[in-house]
């Protein structure tokens, strides 16, 4: 075709003087701000003999206007658009018409015209731009809420959407349901004539209960299939206080010596700050604390406790407080000095509010309760008693000293195993311990002093034989032992000479017992030879070899004197 019949063909096309088919298009949804793609003929292949390819659309005034062609055998397209669409129009190998930076102006229809040798189609695609909340917020947070009070919880906006977002308020996670007494809603809405985006408001009022606290209040912004949720933090609550607690806060049993606190504890929101405590009969204010402290109780302060609110006195609150005590007393205390074989006497006295278990000491051992009819050396120690009960313990202690005059119980010696000394010990009993003294000079001397048993031990060297006195003393009394302690020197003589006796003696029994043996045997082989002889006479003169009865007495006789 001729450049001037294409031209002649527009101009007809434009004017609508040709017989259009047209054909409808589902509608196309764009998001705000992004590019719309709008497919011509719902994305068909165009026809062989295709001419060319217009889109155009449908003015605010209901006028067409133009917006490009695109011929066949050209690759590019002729913007004819001379408004804002000059600039964002163009058209794709699929002859999609592309439009950018979508507004809401563009919600119109656009037509996609294809002409062709033998036909002239359009194809009409209505436009839709949608746009989410830009954001969604609550304004004019309650910062409290009042019970049994309508109250503002809050405004939740939605701004700058299309189509206008809806709201809904939860509470825990669950939707408010509208009674118009206890919860109130009111929604508005508001267009922006510039965008034409619409800003969605929904006003919260609320009756709030005690049950209430912690509560978690949402809004939710629903665009198409999309949710936005702004949450609150829980708003607190206030209430009035209804009910007035008093805790003891110390461990119990509480015991004398005990601090004690006391805790006033009231039901509002906010709490009290301020408290009565009614302490044995005097009320004491205490100011931003909820607590009280009784510093070191006594058995006196037992006994029924209060506390009320400062602005309602009405409401209070008690606890009874026990408290426990125990007292020890024993006669004897500190460090008791007492004499050998004296008597003494202890007395425990024990007052408790419970029961009490008593136990003894000495010098850390269990014992049993002492008692001392004669005192002993061995009943010196330090005697602790020590009661207890649950929570409390009482301890006294007296130290027992036995004091006697020294006494020795033995004196003994010995020889060294070097056979050149002797060893002297003197052992004694006493309290305080005693001093020994020797009658005699000494090489050594070693000593030891336990439980009122003293030993004191001397090497020496006696040349002579001695008489040796071993004393003792303390302040209150002495004693003297002695002892005889022969020359080292005469005793080595001594054994020496008796070593060589012994040895006399060995020689002269060893003589006795062989010459008492050779004259039994001598005996006994004259006996054997007389009875021979006796024996062969008689087988001489045929006689019978017993004899008689005669003979044989006098033989009998004869072998005894033998």
């Amino acid at each position: 075709m001729a450049p001037s019949a294409l031209l002649l063909l527009l101009a007809a096309v434009s004017a609508g003087t040709l017989v259009q088919a047209v054909l409808g298009t589902n509608t196309v949804t764009a998001l705000y701000g992004e590019t719309i793609v709008i497919p011509c003929n719902n994305g068909a292949a165009v026809p062989e003999d295709l001419m060319f390819i217009k889109w155009k659309y449908e003015k605010d005034d209901g006028t067409p206007g133009d917006l490009l062609v695109k011929q066949a055998s050209n690759e590019q397209a002729t913007v004819q658009a001379t408004d804002d669409y000059a600039r964002r129009v163009s058209i794709d190998k699929k002859s999609n018409l592309l439009i950018t930076q979508a507004t809401l102006k563009d919600q119109k229809t656009f037509t996609c015209m294809i002409v062709s040798v033998n036909n002239i189609l359009e194809f009409p695609v209505p436009v839709a731009v949608h746009k989410k909340p830009s954001s969604v917020q609550i304004l004019d947070k309650a910062e409290v809420l009042q019970r049994d009070k309508p109250t503002t919880v809050g405004t939740c906006v939605a701004t700058d959407a299309n189509p206008a977002a809806t709201i809904t308020w939860t509470k825990n996670g669950q939707p408010l349901v509208v009674d118009g007494k206890a919860t109130v809603i009111t929604p508005s809405m508001k267009l922006d004539p510039a965008t034409g985006l619409s800003t969605t408001s929904s006003m919260l009022q609320y009756v709030a209960t005690k049950e209430d606290v912690g509560a978690v209040f949402a809004c939710m912004a629903t665009h198409e299939k999309t949710n936005q949720e702004t949450v609150l933090e829980p708003i607190p609550i206030h209430y009035p206080s209804e009910k007035v607690s008093l805790q003891v806060m110390s461990k119990r049993p509480i015991v004398e010596g005990d601090n004690v606190t006391l805790k006033c504890h009231a039901d509002g929101n906010p709490p009290p700050s301020s408290f009565f405590f009614h302490i044995k009969g005097k009320k004491i204010l205490v100011e931003n604390s909820d607590n009280y402290t009784l510093v070191a109780i006594n058995r006196e302060a037992a006994g029924e406790y209060k506390c009320t609110l400062t602005d309602n006195e009405k409401l209070e609150a008690s606890q009874s407080i026990d408290v426990g005590y125990l007292d020890l007393s024993l006669s004897l205390t500190g460090k008791v000095d007492k004499r050998l074989g004296d008597t003494l006497s202890v007395k425990m006295e024990k007052n408790s509010s419970g029961d009490a278990k008593v136990s003894w000491t000495k010098n850390g051992k269990a014992v049993k309760e002492p008692e001392f009819s004669k005192l002993s050396y061995a009943d010196a120690g330090l005697y602790l008693c020590e009661v207890s009960m649950t929570g409390l313990t009482r301890r006294q202690s007296f130290e027992l000293v036995v004091e006697g005059k020294p006494v020795i119980t033995s004196l003994t010696k010995v020889r060294a195993i070097d056979a050149e000394h002797k060893v002297l010990t003197c052992e004694a009993e006493g309290v305080p311990e005693p001093s020994f003294q020797w009658s005699v000079n000494n090489t050594k001397e070693e000593s030891s002093y336990i439980n009122g048993k003293a030993t004191h031990k001397i090497t020496v060297v006696p040349n002579m034989n001695l008489t040796v006195s071993c004393s003792v003393s303390n302040r209150l009394g002495d004693d003297i032992m002695t002892i005889n302690v022969s020359s080292v020197f005469k005793e080595e003589r001594e054994e020496k000479g008796s070593q060589d006796d012994s040895d006399d003696q060995s020689k002269l029994i060893v003589g006795v017992v062989a010459g008492l043996l050779i004259a039994a045997a001598v005996i006994g082989l004259i006996y054997w030879l007389y009875v021979k002889n006796a024996r062969q006479g008689s087988w001489k003169t045929g006689e019978k070899e017993l004899g008689t009865s005669e003979e044989s007495k006098k033989l009998e006789e004869n072998n005894h004197t033998v």
